[in-house]
């Protein structure tokens, strides 16, 4: 139970500090403070797509992994709630502008895969144990992410920031791409990192 207090507690002050702010900086280093915070109780997944990727790699369970998805999704519709009532107005993730469903969904594949990479390789990598970092490569991949594609596909990387800021903003359209392309992402990177990371494995 307290990692899934934490991971809806992670998620839902994510997705108010994207809904409140909608700067990159602010995302990347939020995620690093929340990261650093969690990390030791639930591993500080706070998405959905890192769950899986969490999963396919073998340090959860698929019932884990659907618990975990539970609380993030939940702690998302809160987050989102809380900043649209601070905001009088809710926050969209969306495609931008002039751009097209294909290249959203590549970015939102791109980067979910490098997301998903480095918390493999920074939090469960037997080499990384223990490392003071992962909280930093974790929050400045994000940042990173969210300059590159935010104005291409919304720079979600995260199906629980979709999900959560487009329910309230009645953005149906939208929603099924930053779900798609984050497990995408996710799962490539999983299969990556058991190619790359075998003495992980042995």
């Amino acid at each position: 139970m307290k990692k899934l207090i934490v991971e809806f507690i992670g998620t839902m002050f994510l997705v108010v500090i994207i809904g409140l702010t909608g700067d990159a900086i602010a995302i990347g280093f939020g995620l690093m403070a929340l990261v650093y915070m969690g990390g030791h109780i639930s591993g500080a997944h706070y998405n959905p797509a890192v769950s899986l990727a969490i999963l396919l790699r073998g340090k959860i369970t698929i019932g884990e992994m659907f618990q975990y998805w539970a609380a993030q999704i939940a702690g998302a519709l809160i987050g989102a709630g809380i900043s649209t009532w601070l905001n009088d107005a809710a926050t969209p993730v969306a495609v931008g502008a002039g751009r097209t469903v294909v290249e959203a969904l590549a970015a939102e594949i791109l980067f979910t895969f490098a997301l998903a990479s480095v918390v493999l390789n920074v939090a469960t990598a037997k080499s990384n144990a223990g490392n003071s970092f992962y909280g930093l490569a974790i929050g400045f991949t994000v940042l990173v992410g969210a300059v590159s594609v935010g104005s291409i596909s919304g720079g979600a990387f995260n199906p629980a920031v979709s999900i959560g800021h487009n329910v309230f903003a009645k953005n149906w359209t939208d929603i099924w791409i930053h779900i798609v392309g984050p497990c995408i992402g996710a799962a490539v990177a999983a299969s990556v990192f058991r190619m790359t990371s075998t003495g992980d494995f042995d």
